[in-house]
């Protein structure tokens, strides 16, 4: 047999020849040790010139794209390209990883840069979206992320000169960045007219804001800010590729093959032409150019690297080529001399020395080359070319022999013959042509036997025969050179091959993977001295074998990883581990995918719960005792704990053990099967890991059982291996994924540092090293590896032994690099860093587990036994067998069986604990008695279980072929164990409790005596599986056996007869009960059927419902009937409740399911989904429950878990003083605590960007900006005489120099949201300022001063606000805005972070809400932020915002949270409130758990919607709801309820950190004992009433925060309240229109006053220098316009039904009023002279009234055939005209006061008017922008200088152009702070101020005009 070991020799890289030029730029630089670093295919490449030696990094494993320099210049960072591409950042000296940045991007990295100091590196990817990331690359961790472009991006820098800004280059766009938190906001460069908008290709930042960029046409653009400054034309002569910066200046390179260098100013210095030095020639094109000192590097797209010295630049030095782009394929070795050729598809073929390492010669072909090879003399070379050509040259001189073209397609191989006359070439035709050699190469024959093209060919020794393989995968032979076939295999047999490079034949069967038919081998070479054969494949693998190479799957060595095939002489695998090995713990159904599935089964019940349904019990279960403990599949997972207690699990428990008292308590934390426990270095805290679809792995502490962190996200399927570290910082963690990922963890907080794929067979162990915490093993199947890390990744290598065994165990020793290992043939391995020192036989069979000591180790094995060695494992000191003869007389049970197989050993407290596979937990004493501790079943279901009935006891029968006895009281053990020839199902004691009945799985069963379990009685009847067996009550006389073959057979237990067989189920039976007569059956069928037999005879009986809740039945084990139809879950599909039992006071009803689930509901249980109290414990199946005799316990077994749990049962008396730990039931209650308009309003609003704002107006027709201008008929000549054009506007300040305005300041805003946001006004210093937000901006209002200052980085509506408490961060303020979608671009919500003095930034959170953040919190640290999204899951997250990193987030709720908030005293705990939702959160690690708010003590109580939240000293918690109820809770339990704390909803509670008073705000009417506001003591027992002297009707309070003495109130009403507590006395400091959008907008010819009109019916008064409301008048409806009389001394107020009125100005009294119009008032103007008043409606007419005929108005005239609805009107300064805009787009010009329309348009450009607002016309055309295709210029108004002209639109932007503004598209500057939609503007007088209306934003902003100089 031929060896099938790897072959002893390996294959060592020593050169590379080329560069990547192709699709690659920048990527060649100098190190700092002068060497050149580049890559090229999938290495990187250290060049050292002056030593022309090379160094490679092999760490990526695809191609590489992109590189970037360190600033340091030793460290290199490279990307890959792949499905899960990553970065590595590694040494250029030692070509080692540093570190490896993964899982951010897809399909590849194409730019990478280094930061100045080098702690950052950017990346951007390949995928659609150009992702950008930031990384602290020495952690892996991302700190930002963002879409880059939708259009590819091929350049990125940091600016090395202002820190956290990058830039960003790519097709047709530049991008500039800043970094602030985790958010990467983009602005782009603005071309405008400086140059063309086109593609940058490379860039670089230079001082004082200034970005120089290579563009496509060769010119470089130079950047100041984000805008385009200069253009240096032609600086190349097409595109410029590469730019790079150094001390001296600038390089750069172009398509055009030249350099230049520029100085730091950027003027020229020099330009290097390579086209035309020596090694130049036409096309060459530079891709890469690296400057350093005198020395230049210039990559080409032709793979070429030259270097420039700049003093002699004419002659560069070529020092690295390879072939150009284009597939590269032949490749032929000279036969005597060290050289190599290749030819390749760019159609130059060159000559390599292989000595020298470079190029001797180059020759260029007409075609792209295929093969090549040279003949035996060395003198010819043969070329086969890809269009069917063959061409032989001279080797010496490369001259042409002779070319011949005989064929059309490729030719893929040529070989000479070993005697040199003939010449073979192979061609896709299907055909070998042989040419004589000697006959100037005439065609001699010809082999035509294949169907496919030829893929290789090798000549016998004797030059007589020809071997063939062919793309169909058939191996062919021919006779030469005739070219006929041979087909007899005996002749085959005899021929020797002079070469072998064929895929196919026995002697090389051996190179193909198992079970692959795939051609992915493409070239084989065999050197038979050596006896090696050498491949080459598809996935760009060398590999090496042993030649021959005979069967599949030969051993090779692929250059680095030893091969992982299996070996023939591994000895064989151990049935327990095959059997491990074999387990994959997957699920149909995860718990994680219950809400899913209830959600999916919601409308089922919507019909059910408006039905009254029955309360859960009042009673509960507490779990007490486990019997049980997991040995049989999992291994070192039992430890002391600190103080001494023996911790371990079983099923989905994690066991604390305290064998002094024989007490158990429990981590019930998990919510499916553990498989792994590790302990953390000082004992006292304990990790374990779960199955799962996303498996998590919980921290606990072992004194509390509390939860300290949770790690999970990155598992599936489960964790199976935990370690800590030994420091005890870091976790290492293995998934049951088919990789078995490797995680290493931060586990406190929850971060995970670092991954890798571990191998694709399971892993047993992993253990961090004790001294380097960055090094680990893991051992697993035929896997030993010792891993590093590096970054986020980690490198691993194989332990080097010749073959790898199955590992079981390892154990780090006495230094850092010993390792001990355990193998499955019961060696012990011993390894020195890598490599294996020796291996010592320790034991019979597999070493399940070993445990290091101080001096030495212990071990213990499948044979049994444990051994104590010493530290070198010379000697065995002592070994201890596990025998029944040694069990101390304290056990708590008794052995099954000798020696059984150890699994887990741990030594503590002058004990050696052990734990085995039958499931039993031991304790060794160091002289050797061993006592029995814990025991369960072992493996295999455990069913069958019955309770004693009328002592303690109970009984458990199982597949283990065991039947046992337990005792439930105070002793809790096994008192007995008996074996049986086959497993049980089912069993039941006697009513006298004498006699047990056991059923087996072949059919039989017997009775045993109770107490010796020796066998009475025994029967074999049936063939399958007995399922359940049952005395008759009373006597016992008659022994029911129910069969899975759908039987049930009665005997006579006296006379030991079968009596009776009850036929009639479809199927098997399930479940068996007697009624108390004993005289009749019920039986449950797994068809779901309900089914009744008369005892004895077994006659069928058909019962009605009604009766069946009569009869009194002696037992209820069954799940079917009307008495416990709601048992049934609502996902009664996925899971089966597969056991019930009734207590025997017939009050509650136990229950066990297929998710493991035990409840407990009220008996009956009638109506479907009733509820219930459930608990987890088991993991999987629970098979059976059974209530003790006296109902004090209840006893349940769980199927493969193999435990028997005993709970007791605790009545309400005992129950208050416990926290119950049970969830509540599956459905909420549908009632809410009732209806409110405001809260439904805040619930349903939704919440959209402004950038998607549409029309306001229901505008039709075209665009202004869309329409063609008819020219005008009377084209004025060039030069008339005509008088000149009248001013288009009166202007009023003739005289002065007009002086344009240049800029708007936000100087203040009258406004505040505060109907459908809360909590959102607060105190600053001390009372001094207070804070609120309206639109997208942050007001701080200084309350002495009452001057605002605005915060206005928001770029759409802020939603929440909150301060920071913490004295560490004074001012410190968080707001929440609006968004689109959650992909972290610049729409997406975000959250800021920044100080509310100075107005700076201090973070930007971006957040994965969609649509918005509703709420946010910081903690009690101040460092940590939490913020509620209104995605339609209601994600909660929390934030380090200082760092802007995401520390947790997980879905809330179904429906809307409106509120969470931290605790005050607490960084982890935190409250949520929404729709019917109040859950109590809890922050451990990186995980979110939560528990539900628990009812259901207090009666009556229901989940209402909750609204706001408040903390009390010792856990208390306070939420408010919408009837106006207050529910106080401790931890989460509702412990009483302040009923009507306010009669409406109460919105808002406030607690004082300081004295712990309370504060709430609700809706009410004012009473004299009653108010809106009340503050309460800190329990909410007694409050005092304020009453908010406002004048509402109703009081609605939205916002309360309490400063010194003075309670802060935000209203629904928009008035921000200041209420003394002393004397109640109300200050209103802020006022706002409560309803809107504000329409209406007059501002006062000559005074700083202007009015508003909204929708909330009220006109007010607003002085611009008191900054204040004057006065407000209540109309009763809303109003649409407010205008000023010209001298001021009236007011016309338009309403939206069609009325107007007038008013006096000094006396408000109604001058007049009219309403001749039913649709709204849009417009209303009093004409300049004072005599007409213009009114326009949405009934597309203006009214004219004349004002002399005095206060009854009579309409005089109105204007008719308007096209649309009037918008805005402006009369003539001579008030002779009025011209409108319409909803049509249409500005349309009247007579006033006849009404006729003015058409000519020469006329109408003859009007001077008094007011321009309209936004239609020609003059204004410009301020229409191109994104106006959905929404609309809303409103504009032009100065009363008349120079320029304000806007604003639907997206809320205030814009300044001047006017006119003729040209489509004009310049303008824009401001931002409104939310969507401005309605109106207006300059007040002498165009001091402009003011500007919101829509949505019901607020008025000032804004101070900035003139310019004179």
């Amino acid at each position: 047999m031929a060896d099938r070991t790897a072959p002893n020799c390996h294959l060592r890289l020593e050169w590379v020849y080329g560069y990547r030029g192709h699709q690659c730029r920048n990527n060649l630089y100098y190190t700092a040790a002068k060497e050149i670093v580049y890559f090229v295919a999938g290495v990187g490449v250290v060049y050292n010139t002056r030593e022309h030696k090379q160094k490679f990094y092999l760490g990526h494993n695809d191609d590489i794209i992109s590189l970037a320099l360190h600033p340091e210049r030793v460290l290199v960072a490279t990307g890959q390209v792949g499905k899960e591409p990553y970065i590595s950042v590694w040494d250029s000296y030692t070509v080692q990883t540093v570190s490896i940045l993964k899982d951010m991007h897809t399909h590849g990295i194409a730019c990478l840069a280094f930061n100045l100091e080098g702690q950052c590196l950017v990346s951007v990817g390949l995928d659609s979206k150009n992702t950008i990331c930031v990384w602290d690359w020495r952690q892996g961790k991302v700190l930002a992320a963002a879409p880059g472009h939708t259009d590819r991006i091929f350049d990125i820098s940091w600016d090395l000169f202002q820190q956290s800004k990058l830039v960003s280059c790519g097709v047709k766009h530049i991008k500039f960045w800043s970094l602030c938190g985790n958010a990467l906001t983009p602005k782009r460069g603005v071309f405008g007219k400086t140059g063309d908008l086109q593609t940058i290709l490379c860039l670089a930042c230079a001082r004082d804001e200034i970005t120089y960029s290579g563009a496509l046409n060769g010119d470089v653009y130079v950047w100041k800010g984000i805008n385009l400054i200069r253009t240096v034309q032609g600086a190349h002569g097409s595109g410029i590729f590469s730019m790079n910066a150094c001390e001296e200046g600038f390089a750069t390179g172009g398509r055009d093959g030249c350099v230049r260098l520029w100085d730091l100013n950027f003027k020229p210095i020099t330009v290097i032409d390579l086209r035309e030095t020596d090694q130049g020639y036409k096309g060459l094109s530079v891709r890469s150019v690296c400057w350093r000192g005198d020395h230049i590097l210039v990559g080409t797209q032709d793979s070429e690297i030259f270097e420039v010295v700049v003093h002699d630049r004419t002659k560069p030095f070529l020092i690295m080529q390879g072939h150009c782009e284009g597939e590269l394929w032949a490749l032929a070795v000279h036969p005597t001399k060290p050289l190599a050729i290749t030819g390749s598809d760019d159609r130059s073929v060159r000559i390599w020395s292989l000595v020298d390492h470079a190029l001797i010669a180059r020759c260029n072909m007409e075609e792209p080359i295929r093969c090549a090879v040279v003949s035996q003399d060395g003198i010819h070379l043969s070329l086969g070319m890809k269009d069917g050509s063959f061409t032989v040259l001279r080797v010496r001189d490369m001259t042409e022999v002779v070319h011949i073209k005989d064929r059309k397609e490729a030719i893929h191989e040529l070989k000479y013959s070993p005697d040199g006359s003939h010449l073979a070439v192979g061609s896709n035709d299907n055909s070998v042509d042989i040419y004589s050699v000697v006959q100037r190469y005439k065609k001699v024959g010809e082999c035509m036997g294949s169907a496919s093209f030829i893929t290789h060919m090798d000549w016998s020794t004797d030059s007589k025969y020809l071997q063939t393989n062919d793309g169909n995968g058939r191996r062919l032979f021919y006779r030469m050179p005739s070219g006929k076939e041979v087909t007899n295999r005996e002749e085959q047999k005899l021929f020797q091959w002079s070469s072998w490079t064929c895929v196919l034949g026995p002697e090389v069967n051996g190179i193909w993977p198992k079970y692959s038919d795939i051609n992915d081998i493409n070239s084989v070479d065999a050197n038979f001295s050596s006896q090696v054969l050498v491949t080459a494949d598809d996935y760009g693998l060398v590999k090496l074998f042993r030649y021959p190479c005979v069967r599949k799957e030969t051993l090779m060595d692929s250059h680095s990883e030893e091969s992982d095939s299996d070996q023939s002489d591994v000895p064989e695998m151990d049935s327990e581990i095959e059997q491990e090995t074999q387990l994959t713990y997957r699920r149909q159904v995860y718990k994680e995918d219950l809400p899913q599935l209830k959600e999916q089964c919601k409308e089922r019940h919507r019909a059910m719960t408006m039905k009254k349904r029955e309360r859960a019990p009042a009673s509960g279960l507490r779990l007490h005792f486990i019997h049980g403990y997991r040995g049989y599949d999992c291994r070192s997972n039992l430890f002391y704990t600190q103080t001494g207690e023996i911790v371990y699990h079983v099923a989905a428990v994690g066991v604390v053990y305290n064998r002094q008292q024989n007490t158990q308590r429990f981590y019930l934390g998990h919510d499916d099967e553990i498989l792994c426990l590790a302990i953390h270095p000082l004992k006292d805290y304990v990790a374990t890991g779960q199955v799962g679809r996303d498996s998590s792995i919980h921290v606990w502490e072992t004194e509390f059982l509390k939860p300290l962190s949770v790690l999970k996200g990155f598992h599936q399927f489960g964790v199976c291996a935990l370690d800590f570290s030994a420091d005890g910082k870091r976790l290492a963690s293995v998934g049951l994924d088919d990789n078995h990922t490797i995680i290493l963890w931060e586990w406190r907080k929850g971060e995970k540092l670092s991954t890798v794929r571990g191998s694709k067979d399971k892993i047993f162990v992993i253990k961090i090293n004790t001294y380097m915490p960055d090094k680990l093993i893991t051992a697993g199947v035929k896997h030993m590896k010792f891993w590093h890390r590096a970054g986020g990744g980690l490198i691993g290598k194989k332990g080097s032994m010749g073959k790898t065994e199955t590992m079981m165990c390892a154990v780090y020793g006495w230094t850092e690099e010993m390792v001990f290992s355990g193998t499955c043939a019961g060696d012990i391995c011993i390894w020195r860093d890598m490599f294996l020192v020796k291996t010592v036989k320790a034991h019979d069979g597999p070493v399940f587990s070993m445990h290091a000591l101080e001096k030495g180790f212990v071990t213990g094995g499948k044979d049994g036994v444990v051994a104590l060695w010493d530290d070198t494992f010379e000697r065995c000191l002592k070994t201890y067998a596990i025998k029944r003869s040694v069990l101390a007389p304290g056990s708590k049970g008794l052995l099954l069986e000798d020696n059984p197989s150890i699994r887990a050993i741990s030594l503590g407290h002058g004990h050696i604990l052990v734990g085995t596979k039958n499931g039993e937990i031991l304790e060794v004493d160091k002289n050797g008695p061993i006592t029995l501790l814990v025991q369960g079943h072992m493996e295999g279901e455990v069913c069958g279980l019955a309770t004693h009935p009328h002592l303690p006891l109970c009984a458990t029968v199982s597949d283990d072929k065991t039947l046992r006895i337990w005792d439930l009281s105070p002793s809790h053990c096994m008192l007995a164990v008996r074996k049986l020839k086959k497993g049980g199902r089912c069993c039941c004691f006697s009513p006298d409790g004498k006699a047990l009945a056991v059923g087996l799985n072949d059919g039989s069963f017997l009775i045993v005596n109770a107490d010796t379990l020796e066998d009475l009685v025994s029967f074999h009847h049936r063939k399958d599986i007995i399922t359940e067996i049952r005395f008759s009550p009373v006597t016992g006389k008659y022994l029911a056996v129910a069969s899975a073959d759908s039987f049930v057979d009665i005997y006579n237990v006296m006379s030991s007869k079968r009596v009776g067989v009850c036929k009639g189920s479809l199927n098997f039976i399930t479940h068996l009960d007697w009624d108390k007569r004993g005289k009749l059956l019920q039986v449950n069928t797994s068809a779901k059927e309900q089914l009744f037999f008369e005892a004895p005879r077994g006659k069928k009986q058909t019962i009605p419902s009604t009766e069946v809740e009569k009869i009194d039945w002696s037992t209820w084990t069954c799940v079917l009937g009307s008495s416990c139809e709601g048992i049934w879950p609502v996902v009664s599909e996925v899971t089966e409740v597969t056991s019930a039992c009734l207590s025997y006071d017939k009050k509650l009803l136990a229950t066990g399911d297929d998710l493991g689930y035990v409840k407990i509901f009220k008996y009956p249980v009638k109506g479907k989904y009733t509820k219930f109290k459930r608990y987890m414990a088991h993991s999987t199946h629970v098979t059976n429950v059974r209530w003790s005799h006296d109902d004090s316990l209840l006893a349940s077994v769980g199927g493969s878990d193999t435990c028997l749990m005993i709970w007791s049962h605790e009545t309400e008396g005992c129950r208050e003083a416990r926290q119950c730990d049970s969830e509540e039931s599956d459905i909420e209650s549908e009632d809410d605590g009732g209806y409110d308009s405001d809260v439904t309003r805040e619930n349903e609003i939704v919440y959209v960007i402004k950038a998607l704002s549409t029309n306001y107006r229901a505008m039709t027709g075209v665009k202004p900006h869309l329409q063609l201008k008819e020219p005008s008929v009377d084209e004025r000549p060039p030069v008339s005489r005509a008088p000149p054009m009248p001013e288009k506007l009166q202007t009023n300040n003739v005289g002065k120099k007009k002086r344009p305005i240049e800029d708007l300041v936000l100087e203040m805003v009258f406004g505040y949201r505060g109907n459908d946001c809360r909590n959102n006004v607060h105190y600053l210093n001390e009372g001094a300022d207070i804070i609120y937000h309206t639109a997208s901006i942050g007001v701080v209002l200084n309350l002495t001063t009452a001057c605002q200052s605005f915060y206005l980085e928001h770029s759409d509506d802020i939603l929440c606000l909150t301060i920071n408490q913490h004295p560490k961060f004074p001012n410190v303020v968080a707001t929440g805005q609006v968004g689109e979608t959650g992909d972290m671009s610049a729409t997406s919500p975000s959250i800021h972070v920044w100080e509310a003095m100075n107005k700076q930034t201090l973070s930007v959170l971006r957040c994965h809400h969609s649509h918005g953040v509703c709420s946010v919190s910081f903690s009690a640290t101040g460092k940590l932020l939490l913020s509620v999204g209104l995605d339609p899951q209601h994600t909660l997250t929390i934030w380090k915002w200082q760092e802007g990193a995401k520390v947790a987030s997980r879905a809330g709720h179904t429906q809307r949270i409106f509120v969470a908030e931290f605790r005050p005293d607490s960084d982890t705990q935190f409250v949520s409130v929404g729709i019917k939702h109040v859950r109590f959160w809890m922050l451990a690690g990186r995980a979110l758990l939560s528990k539900k708010g628990v009812l259901s003590s207090i009666e009556d109580a229901r989940m209402q919607t909750m609204l706001s939240v408040a903390f009390g000293a010792n856990n208390l918690t306070f939420t408010g709801t919408i009837s106006g109820d207050v529910c106080v809770w401790k931890e989460h339990i509702l412990v009483r309820i302040v009923a009507k704390a306010h009669t409406g909803p109460v919105f808002t509670m406030y607690t004082t950190l300081r004295d712990g008073l309370i504060v709430t705000g609700g809706k009410e009417r004012p009473s004299k004992e009653g108010g809106a506001l009340k503050l309460w003591d800190q329990e909410l027992k007694r409050c005092r009433a304020f009453r908010l002297e406002t004048g509402q009707i109703i009081d609605c309070v939205r916002s309360v925060c309490r400063g010194k003495g003075k309670i802060l109130v935000g209203t629904r009403n928009a008035e921000i309240i200041e209420v003394g507590e002393k004397n109640a006395a109300c200050n209103i400091l802020v006022n706002g229109h409560m309803d809107g959008p504000i329409w209406g907008l007059g501002a006062h010819p000559s005074r700083d006053v202007f009015l508003s009109a909204a929708e909330d019916g009220t006109v007010r008064l607003w002085d611009i220098s008191e900054r204040k409301m004057l006065n407000k008048v209540n109309l009763g409806h809303p109003a649409r316009t407010v205008s000023y009389s010209p001298e001021g001394d009236m007011v016309a107020i338009g309403m939206k039904n069609g009325e107007f009125i007038i008013l006096l100005v000094t006396s408000l009294k109604i001058w007049g009023k009219k309403r001749d119009r039913r649709s709204a008032i849009q417009d209303i103007r009093f004409s300049p002279d004072s005599r007409y008043l213009a009114v326009g409606s949405s009934e597309n007419a203006v009214d004219f009234y004349d004002l002399t005929l005095g206060p009854q108005l009579n309409r005089i005239n109105c204007c008719r055939d308007i096209p649309s609805f009037v918008m805005q009107m402006d009369f003539s300064a001579d008030s002779c005209y009025v011209q409108l805009s319409t909803g049509a787009y249409k500005r349309v010009v009247y007579e006033v006061p006849s009404g006729k329309q003015v058409t000519e348009q020469a006329a109408i450009d003859r009007i001077t008017w008094a007011t321009w607002t309209s936004v239609l016309g020609d003059e204004v055309v410009g301020i229409w922008s191109r994104n106006t295709d959905k929404a609309d210029v809303t409103c504009a108004c032009v100065s009363h200088s008349g120079i320029n002209i304000v806007t604003g639109d639907d997206f809320g932007m205030v814009k300044l152009f001047d006017f006119p503004c003729p040209e489509k598209f004009a310049k303008h500057k824009r401001f931002l702070g409104h939310s969507a939609h401005v309605t109106n503007i207006r300059f007040t007088n002498g165009d001091r101020f402009v003011v500007s209306a919101g829509g949505d934003d019901r607020s008025l902003f000032v804004w101070r005009c900035v003139h310019a100089p004179h």
